[in-house]
């Protein structure tokens, strides 16, 4: 059975278990107490990743790290339909792999405020905030295009990928660290579309869509 080393309130380990639920995979969680317990820096986890990161796969002999080689995994193995992560499209690969790179910016910019104001850890608070709102800038333009072209989600296709997956929660959690959502509607739109995928999981501080909305 896959085994994901995972905690609960790690937007980068939730992005993985949404894509397992969206695609019924059973798996195994394996809590890695990251706050306040620190156990990801402990020899028992460096052995399963020397870089002490969550979230790690394990699917048979396979073991990955990084959470959106993850995705690109699960999706290009176990989806069937091959929308999440069309491998037969190279001009759609190219730009879902662009918006991973900006889910990667967002775990730099809004989930360091979040760890900052939320876990104390060093970071520079305001300088992510400012870079939060840098990317929510582009990712708010870009949606707001999608939705006149008649497109709901981040790629050119007619259903959400991965990097509808990979850029949401970070974007959910953000006002845990003090990036507002305010002034995004066409992101806030966006995120209630993804709430309502058959399949969506709840995480502490991110909520079902609202019924009748």
């Amino acid at each position: 059975m896959i085994k994901l080393y995972d905690f609960d309130l790690s937007g980068n380990c939730y992005k993985v278990r949404l894509l397992l639920g969206i695609l019924g995979l059973e798996f195994e969680r394996k809590n890695v107490d990251f706050f306040p317990g620190f156990k990801h820096r402990a020899a028992e986890f460096l052995a399963v990743n020397p870089l002490g990161q969550l979230p790690v796969l394990e699917d048979g002999d396979l073991s990955l790290r990084d959470s959106h080689a993850i995705l690109v995994y699960l999706a290009s193995k176990y989806d069937g339909s091959g929308r999440w992560y069309p491998t037969g499209d190279a001009a759609l690969l190219g730009e879902i792999q662009q918006w991973l790179s900006l889910a990667e910016g967002l775990t730099a910019t809004a989930s360091a405020a979040r760890l900052a104001e939320g876990m104390d850890f060093d970071f520079d608070a305001e300088a992510a905030r400012k870079g939060a709102y840098r990317l929510f800038d582009v990712l708010d333009e870009h949606l707001w295009f999608r939705e006149r072209e008649g497109s709901d989600w981040i790629c050119a296709p007619a259903h959400p990928t991965i990097a509808d997956l990979a850029c949401f929660p970070y974007v959910m959690l953000s006002e845990e660290g003090g990036v507002s959502r305010e002034d995004y509607p066409a992101i806030r739109r966006w995120t209630d579309r993804v709430k309502r995928i058959p399949g969506f999981s709840v995480m502490p501080g991110i909520f079902p869509a609202q019924l009748g909305s």
